[in-house]
């Protein structure tokens, strides 16, 4: 039973849950990863038009994901929201921002007569997919590489750097070499899902050379992607870490990232498996005339994404750091909201396999045809 689980469990779980919210976004960000492949796939009106229809049709669905995202860490780990969202609110106005305005852009773009023209519009669906989540990466870097705050004894937060007199609140995350390889490795790989999924939903019998061009960019953007994944990796397996001992004592750890991996093996297979599956999907579409790779390599990045969020957690590890003071980094423990609020959640979100169950079924229905030229130039499109 629920009420049976003690309080380190339920900590556990809801890191994990969260987690899962969050790699779930990471493959939902294929949309993004269209709106920045439009410019170089779609050369005419009519191709324009299938490409953000398709893309129209599920545009929701990361930016609820990613409120879900906030909402979990929100109510499950208070003092995490209010020092990240708080302290480095630059960093998430901005992602916020580029989110608004591509919801202004699905649905201003076509409207007659609109004041800025589609081709304005288009450049803030390319800003969502590539600045949006190009910070996003850089955000979700700084569980390893930590932030430049400090929590005093009520848990205020301060910033503390600044460039030119000027507190940047969470920007200075892009200038770690780190955190900008996987922001940049989330913008080609949402560009190479992107293409997936359009190879996916679209009915090529009367565009052949869009279909060309995609499969084309699936190679090209896995390509550009591979060598900032690499760097990642690699840095996380020889990065120090911090550790948390039994008695509370805080210390520097050489290698404690490659130390966790090794001490979680499920997450080592997770991981290999994430990768193998994101590649077959890639080499499939790309060399073999598969629609179906978006499945492979979308399952393949929620896995290495779980992992990817869960490693910098567990093992006695703060999952964001602060290089100003050890003592206020933050882990599962010490972020948490109380056992009561947790296990109330975890009855709540026995609910969410029913929610998910039902997007599924949903995007079976949208998607059980693929989208025709017909459908674009005969009903009101984005």
């Amino acid at each position: 039973m629920i009420s049976n689980l003690d309080y380190i469990t339920l900590q556990h779980l809801w890191w994990v849950i969260c987690s899962v919210v969050g790699a779930l976004f990471l493959f939902l960000t294929f949309v993004q990863g269209g709106q920045t492949l439009l410019w170089q796939v779609a050369k005419t009106d009519l191709e324009k038009s299938l490409v953000v229809t398709s893309l129209g049709r599920k545009w929701e669905m990361p930016f609820t994901t990613l409120v879900l995202f906030g909402g979990a860490l929100f109510a499950a780990f208070p003092k995490f929201y209010a020092t990240s969202f708080g302290g480095a609110y630059w960093v998430w106005m901005l992602i916020l921002f580029s989110f608004i305005i591509q919801a202004v852009s699905y649905e201003y773009r076509k409207k007659q007569n609109n004041l800025l023209g589609s081709g304005v519009y288009e450049l803030f669906l390319f800003i969502n997919g590539s600045v949006g989540v190009l910070l996003i990466g850089a955000a979700v870097g700084t569980f390893y590489t930590g932030s430049n705050f400090t929590l005093d004894l009520y848990n205020r937060v301060t910033w503390d750097y600044t460039l030119l007199g000027f507190n940047l609140r969470g920007l200075e995350a892009a200038f770690s070499l780190f955190n900008l390889s996987l922001g940049i490795f989330l913008v080609f790989n949402a560009r190479y899902l992107g293409a997936l999924y359009l190879l996916n939903s679209i009915d090529f019998s009367s565009t052949p050379d869009l279909e060309l061009k995609l499969r084309k960019n699936v190679w090209a953007s896995f390509l550009i992607a591979l060598p900032f994944l690499l760097y990642v990796f690699v840095s996380i397996l020889f990065m120090k870490g911090i550790h948390i001992d039994d008695t509370g004592m805080v210390s520097m750890a050489s290698g404690k990232y490659l130390s966790n991996l090794l001490s979680m093996p499920y997450f080592l297979v997770m991981l290999v498996t994430g990768i193998v599956l994101v590649l077959y999907g890639v080499l499939v579409s790309s060399f073999k005339g598969s629609f179906k790779g978006i499945w492979f390599s979308g399952l393949g990045c929620v896995l290495v994404g779980l992992v990817v969020l869960c490693l910098p957690a567990f093992n006695h590890t703060p999952f964001y750091p602060s290089k100003l003071d050890l003592q206020s980094s933050l882990t599962i423990f010490n972020a948490s909201s109380s056992k009561y609020t947790l296990t109330i959640m975890t009855y709540v979100a026995i609910g969410i396999p029913f929610v998910l169950a039902y997007v599924a079924y949903v995007w079976k229905l949208m998607d059980s045809k693929k989208l025709t030229v017909d459908e674009v130039t005969n009903e009101e499109s984005y």
